[in-house]
């Protein structure tokens, strides 16, 4: 590359740049860019801490004490990070009587793949913005307080394997969306407010277990689907209508 600059008595100043270390200049720019825009661990670390202000009841001071912004993410109570990238691979918040919400943050921690927050007094709906969690296989939210729809993109984790919404107050039909898991192992919804019938498209769930639907308000039969289902260990629909 050959570059001209203006001198003060007008006169011109020739420079050349060797096409292979021009290049290199290109590429090592092209990555510093393309680093400071990635999320990395500071990603992570700003994530938990909107997460943290979301929570508005921590009886035990498990978070207030020990999850600021001067700790190291993984030294943080509950999150565990990744050898290779660094980055948080699981946030186990189980049994500790929180209160709060769900931020939207939450689906910045794209290396996330065990997410288990149940038996605490999470509530609201939960943000679409999960959905960036491709890597999950593990996702537990029992025994909380969460209502209204299951959400259609519980359908869109591609790896996950375990799927706990039981004792909740979920409402309305279970998405038929719920079939398209291939590696479900694991679907636990029982003790919610869900009704209708359940859809034919669980038997697509070739890989499916364990099954929990009791203490909701299914009517109808039990698919003929299930029947494709032959990995199949247990089946519960105690305490609803559904007719096999």
């Amino acid at each position: 590359m050959i570059c001209i600059t203006p001198t003060p008595n007008l006169m011109a100043k020739t420079c050349f740049l060797p096409p292979l270390m021009f290049m290199l200049l290109l590429f090592v720019t092209f990555r510093a860019t393309l680093s400071k825009n990635s999320p990395n661990i500071t990603t992570d670390q700003s994530a938990l801490l909107v997460f943290k202000s979301h929570i508005t009841h921590d009886p035990h001071n498990l978070l207030e004490t020990n999850w600021s912004a001067s700790s190291s993410v993984c030294n943080l109570i509950g999150v565990t990070c990744g050898s290779k990238h660094h980055r948080v691979t699981a946030l186990d918040l189980s049994s500790m009587d929180l209160t709060g919400t769900i931020p939207s943050q939450l689906g910045s921690l794209s290396f996330l793949a065990s997410l288990d927050i149940h038996q605490n007094n999470f509530h609201g709906s939960l943000p679409t913005e999960l959905t960036n969690l491709h890597r999950l296989k593990y996702l537990n939210f029992g025994n909380n307080n969460f209502d209204g729809e299951i959400p259609l993109w519980f359908g869109y984790f591609p790896r996950i394997q375990s799927l706990f919404l039981y004792m909740n107050k979920f409402t309305g039909v279970i998405p038929s969306t719920l079939g398209n898991l291939p590696k479900l192992e694991t679907l636990s919804l029982y003790d919610n407010n869900l009704k209708g019938q359940i859809p034919m498209t669980i038997g697509n769930l070739s890989n499916l277990k364990w099954l929990f639907m009791d203490d909701n308000f299914f009517t109808g039969v039990v698919p003929s689907t299930l029947g494709n289902l032959s990995k199949l260990e247990t089946l519960s629909f105690y305490n609803n209508s559904v007719k096999g």
